[in-house]
């Protein structure tokens, strides 16, 4: 098979899967935002006088038709391909003819997919996100729920002050809400245009309009200069993988409390056989795997963002082939966090609290009570403290 840069040397087949690797199958998901940005820059070519109207309308229904088939799993990007680019240009030449191989005048592979990549990072921002909130409102329902169930309020693992469920799923709902704010922070990076800037030096002796693109595509901007392109990929990368991390370590922090309230010996909280699992030894059990699982993955996302920024931290400028390997981590953090949202608001929505089984040490009130002979005696705070702690031991 002919690859886009192929000049009719040979390839090693080792090379082959060694250099893909696994890029031709992450690029799957980049297949529909591909032809988004391949209609657009075509679209501009021929505005530029750069592409006949003839040839733009058999690119724009050969992408098109490429798009609906691929969608509808008629065709997937292989090994020969090497990537989704040359997967695309392939068909399409094959199905239109020579007018498939002008298309991609004036760009290159480099910032082709990074256009199509910005394009799917934006919605998944907005997926994110918007799961992000169904969470926090499923923590506040829950909170309504059990509006006058008591907890107790842990510091060092001990009770500390009385708490309620409200205020201890309000806490959680909070700080997701926050997560889901910083998510969508993250679009600064990703709205910046790269289409034009072609393998980092832009396309010499071409007139292209690198604006046009950048309307039709909805970004908020163009990228400039040409050569900071290749510089800034990665970080918009590592943006969302940080706010992800944020996200899953709020997560990750909750379904602990969980696991805590969900043992035999506090026994806070009920989960149905829906949400938990069977010992295939043990008949009596039932496990709560989820948020094991939700408790675990967070270390999972600290380590993607870890792999992304590990790999940009000394590169050169320009285009250098360690960046096509910023997919995996990419994708797998971005698809752990969205598996974990999709799943949890229906898991909470169906988590009762067990009233009964709550139980709070009648010292868990002592702050309150030394603040209260402060308001009443005007005695200062520390003697409080201390009137109240000798009447603790005392008891």
């Amino acid at each position: 098979m002919t690859r886009l840069w192929d000049k009719g040397a040979p390839l090693d087949d080792r090379v082959l899967r060694y250099t893909a690797g696994e890029d031709f199958a992450l690029d799957e998901r980049l297949v529909r935002y591909d032809v988004r940005a391949s209609i657009a820059h075509a679209e501009m070519l021929n505005e530029q006088k750069l592409l006949s109207g003839a040839d733009l309308e058999a690119i724009r229904g050969g992408l098109t038709a490429l798009a609906d088939e691929h969608a509808r799993g008629l065709w997937r990007i292989e090994l020969a391909d090497e990537d989704g680019q040359t997967a695309l240009e392939r068909r399409l030449t094959e199905r239109i003819g020579g007018a498939g191989g002008r298309v991609h005048l004036g760009r290159s592979r480099n910032d082709q997919v990074l256009t199509a990549l910005r394009l799917y990072l934006s919605d998944a921002v907005e997926e994110l996100s918007g799961g992000a909130v169904d969470v926090a409102e499923a923590l506040e329902r829950l909170g309504e729920r059990e509006k006058n169930t008591a907890l107790p309020g842990y510091t060092h693992m001990q009770q500390a002050m009385p708490s309620s469920v409200p205020l201890w799923a309000g806490g959680f709902a909070a700080e997701i809400r926050d997560d889901a704010d910083n998510l969508r922070h993250v679009r600064r990076r990703i709205s910046k245009s790269p289409l034009g800037s072609a393998a980092g030096y832009g396309a010499p002796g071409l007139p292209l309009d690198r604006k046009s693109t950048q309307h039709k595509l909805g970004f908020a901007e163009v990228q400039q200069p040409v050569t900071a392109v290749q510089l800034s990929r990665g970080k918009a990368e590592a943006s969302l993988l940080f706010e992800t991390a944020l996200l899953m370590q709020d997560l990750g922090r909750l379904a602990a409390d969980v696991l805590l309230f969900y043992t035999q010996e506090f026994g806070f909280v009920e989960l149905p056989d829906a949400f938990t699992t069977g010992s295939s030894i043990m008949p009596q059990k039932r496990n709560p795997d989820v948020f094991e699982l939700i408790r675990g993955r967070s270390a999972t996302a600290q380590a993607c963002l870890a792999e992304a920024l590990g790999l940009c931290a000394k590169l050169p400028s320009g285009y250098q082939r360690d960046l096509q390997l910023l997919k995996l981590p990419l994708f797998r953090g971005i698809d752990i966090a969205q598996q974990t949202l999709d799943l949890l608001p229906a898991a909470l929505d169906a988590m009762r609290f067990r009233p009964d089984r709550i139980h709070l040490d009648p010292a868990i009130h002592a702050a309150e009570e030394a603040n209260r002979l402060v308001v009443t005696e005007g005695i200062p705070f520390r003697e409080a403290y201390r009137r109240i702690a000798a009447k603790l031991k005392r008891s």
